[in-house]
């Protein structure tokens, strides 16, 4: 895995645009050709009993997201994608997938990491999960430096039993989902970290790096725009910040 992983990949706005219509009308024989930064591509779609997903599961559009614990740019990813979900969340129109995609080869420390996300979604569900992915983020300096010992005391930070966390972490118990994840990974062309996907059914673009909040913004919207029947896209309300539906012609 190169170390490029780190260089941010900013979409150009139109590019991000014609790449929601093909990837849903399919006009186009060169998916890729859009901005050259994204194509279309087949994906596993979303598994309630595999995947953690914040915001409403049976959204239309999922953002599927392959990420290092510490990747510093999967860091700051992790702030825009909540950003996302404060704008999108509301509508129910968009939702937000995690999986691990640790790059082992330069991050030892992030499959443990991995594996004690998933051990707090074993006690508290997706939204311990995501919480857990938060506080690793907050406290991680990044590039294979969290002291593995920070795990349990995240896990008592957010309300977890540490005992009952600490037995699953040390068993190893996600271990082969963890290696599953970065093999679908690597089997889909992801370069690096973080991986994203814009997903309707198994139909996908595809990301790669820390896309800026305007960028996901652009594509979001423009696989919004094309959802069958009109759909729509999201604008917020007027005064209130949250988001409310706005029918396409």
């Amino acid at each position: 895995m190169k170390s490029e992983y780190l260089l941010p990949i900013t979409i150009v706005v139109a590019g991000a645009l014609i790449a929601g219509a093909v990837f849903l009308v399919g006009k186009s024989n060169n998916p890729g050709a859009a901005g050259g930064t994204q194509k279309t591509t087949a994906a596993r779609e979303y598994q309630p009993t595999v995947d953690h997903i914040l915001g409403d599961p049976s959204a239309p559009v999922k953002v599927i997201e392959y990420a290092d614990l510490e990747c510093p740019f999967c860091k700051t990813f992790n702030t825009t994608m909540h950003q996302v979900m404060d704008y999108y969340g509301p509508s129910g129109k968009v939702a937000w997938v995690y999986r691990p995609f640790p790059l082992t080869q330069i991050h030892s420390k992030a499959p443990k990491e991995a594996e004690a996300a998933e051990c707090a979604a074993d006690q508290g569900g997706d939204a311990s999960f995501y919480k857990y992915l938060d506080q690793v983020y907050l406290i991680t300096p990044g590039e294979n430096n969290l002291d593995l010992a920070q795990l349990p005391v995240i896990a008592k930070n957010i309300g977890l039993n540490v005992d009952t966390f600490n037995q699953c972490l040390s068993s190893g118990k996600y271990t082969s989902k963890i290696t599953a994840s970065y093999n679908e990974a690597i089997a889909l062309g992801a370069q690096g970290t973080p991986h994203i996907l814009i997903m309707v059914g198994k139909d996908a673009v595809t990301l790669e790096g820390n896309q800026p909040y305007d960028s996901m913004r652009a594509a979001i919207d423009a696989v919004l725009a094309q959802l069958p029947g009109g759909a729509g896209t999201v604008s917020p309300s007027t005064g209130s910040g949250q988001a409310t539906t706005t029918p396409t012609n």
